[in-house]
């Protein structure tokens, strides 16, 4: 029926005049209603700028985070071979408390070297290893030349005679060269 109404208003020149004015009105009134393209840029802008900054002081909280969570770890790195060393530091002042009332060197001079062993038993498990130097060829990479003295024999030429200080790996990494006396 409607199709009908509106084939019938068309026929008339009034009917079409009423037909484009209803379009226009509800054309103005969407015009009115809905929001100008400088309106919805500074909403965009806004929110872009809302977002931005968000995530500005998100990555800030989480760089302080990541500097404070490296502070730490820095200083108790360390914290598991100190505490296997504890036992030997205890072993040691035992051993300084009963060299207070001994007259035999003996049984001290074992309870030292026993605290050695523990003690290199110790830093082995964490990693650490030492250095043959003597005999070997000197290499300058791993080892330190403090001085040169003739060589017994021609075999003993450029070869590690003695070792004043031992050399130490760590984890296959040299932490300490050997200082080492070389054949001339």
């Amino acid at each position: 029926m409607l199709k009908k109404k509106k084939k019938e208003d068309m026929e008339t020149p009034e009917g079409l005049n009423e037909i484009i004015n209803e379009n226009e009105q509800t054309d103005a009134q969407a015009a009115e209603n809905a929001p100008s393209a400088v309106d919805v840029l500074k909403e965009e802008v806004s929110a872009a700028n809302d977002k931005y900054l968000r995530l500005y002081a998100e990555f800030d909280n989480f760089r302080r985070r990541t500097v404070k969570e490296r502070e730490e770890a820095r200083k108790m790195e360390g914290k598991d071979v100190i505490a296997a060393l504890l036992p030997v530091l205890d072993d040691f002042e035992r051993a300084l408390r009963s060299m207070e009332g001994a007259s035999d060197v003996t049984p001290v001079r074992e309870g030292v070297i026993l605290v050695q062993n523990k003690l290199k038993s110790i830093l082995t498990q964490k990693g650490l290893k030492e250095m043959e130097s003597i005999g070997s060829p000197f290499d300058p990479e791993l080892q330190e030349a403090i001085t040169n003295i003739p060589a017994p024999t021609d075999e003993w030429k450029g070869k590690v005679i003695d070792e004043m200080e031992k050399g130490y790996f760590l984890n296959d990494k040299v932490i300490r060269f050997a200082k080492v006396i070389v054949g001339a």
